[in-house]
């Protein structure tokens, strides 16, 4: 068995390939399948807003001996506070209770109700009362900044590369990431606040990287694939992915490794904040974005370049100079088989030499 090191330079000089061009209407397929149901599961679960979008009031307890989150949800019963309470333990010593809109008498209410039941002062609980209108900020300038950020890369690729395929390959793998990190929240109910947003926003970046790598490595392979007759466009671009892979593979882990230490330190030790929103969020979109730069980008890639006529003619090209060479390699085959067929016993044939003792023997000289 092959060590990852061997593997990774049988990738490169293509000793070992994996035939991803090759299956690519799979990957179109299964992409745009992802996309469907990404879709589907952002619009009957809905995403699990934060007091930030939704607006409320929050309590926040610190300095506390026993973080149970029934008392603080017996505290809230007891006060009759409407709606949906949340409960979430911050860190060692820390609680957060999240409710409604509480006018000032209520809210003054249950910070003297939190206080008494965990055992601390008054001035140990923090209350804040957040509206709706902040959320609704952060909403709309995150998603002008998504179609200012995607403007902006589509035209900077399109120029870089020189090649608007490759742009709108790439565009296509970075909402590929989006909606998978978005769905994900959906269907595990993890809860959204605007440093979840910051983490969608960082997932393109990330997302981004790894295909400009893939597809430098295209670039590379292609810029003399018209002036050749050997190889399809399509072949380049898989050989360049198979070149690549390791380094994606590895450029993913060493970025997965500290964004989950950060996951694991924030749910375990520091408990739910800005740390789990964030890493959370990063986590899922590196490993979808890593699928994405060499499965989605890669082959939308050659699906888009073969619908372009100079594409297509150079491929028929190459058929047909393959065909040929088939031809005549067949040709030789059958003439070297029908010479030594045809050839008398004990003749020699082509490439065939007598043994030493069949050698005409030399005439001796007489002094």
């Amino acid at each position: 068995m092959m060590s990852f090191a061997q593997w990774g330079n049988a990738l490169y000089s293509g000793e070992k390939s994996y035939k991803v061009i090759d299956n690519r209407r799979r990957f179109v397929a299964v992409t745009v399948t992802i996309l469907v149901v990404s879709a589907l599961i952002v619009a009957i679960f809905g995403l699990n807003r934060s007091i930030e979008f939704t607006g409320g009031s929050q309590f926040t307890v610190v300095g506390v001996a026993d973080t149970s989150e029934k008392i603080a949800r017996d505290v809230a019963a007891e006060q009759k506070l409407p709606g949906d309470i949340r409960v979430t333990s911050l860190g060692v010593d820390s609680m957060r209770v999240q409710a409604e809109a509480l006018e000032p008498d209520a809210a003054n209410s249950m910070r003297e109700a939190l206080a008494s039941a965990y055992g601390v002062e008054t001035t140990s609980v923090q209350y804040e009362s957040i509206g709706p209108s902040w959320g609704k900020d952060v909403t709309y300038q995150a998603a002008l900044s998504l179609v200012i950020f995607l403007a902006l890369v589509s035209a900077l690729m399109t120029i870089y590369f020189r090649s608007w395929t490759m742009s709108l390959s790439a565009m296509v793998a970075l909402l590929h990431d989006v909606f998978v990190t978005v769905a994900f929240f959906a269907l595990v109910r993890a809860e959204v606040s605007p440093a979840t947003v910051i983490g969608f926003l960082t997932i393109l970046g990330y997302s981004l990287y790894d295909t400009v790598v893939v597809f430098d490595k295209v670039r590379e392979l292609t810029v003399d694939v018209w002036d050749q007759k050997r190889y399809t466009f399509g072949e380049r671009v898989n050989l360049a992915v198979n070149q690549t892979m390791v380094r994606s593979i590895n450029t993913s882990i060493v970025a997965l490794l500290p964004v989950g230490a950060i996951l694991f330190i924030g749910y375990y030790l520091l408990g739910a904040g800005t740390l789990i929103d964030i890493s959370l969020a990063l986590f899922v979109g590196m490993i979808a974005g890593t699928y994405s730069s060499i499965f989605i980008a890669s082959t939308l890639l050659v699906v888009f370049e073969e619908r372009r006529a100079r594409t297509r003619e150079h491929n028929a090209l190459v058929e047909r100079a393959r065909e040929r060479r088939a031809g005549r390699e067949s040709v030789a085959e059958n003439l070297a088989v029908s010479l030594t067929e045809d050839a008398p016993e004990g003749a020699i044939t082509a490439g065939q030499r007598l043994p030493n003792r069949a050698q005409p023997s030399r005439k001796k000289k007489k002094r």
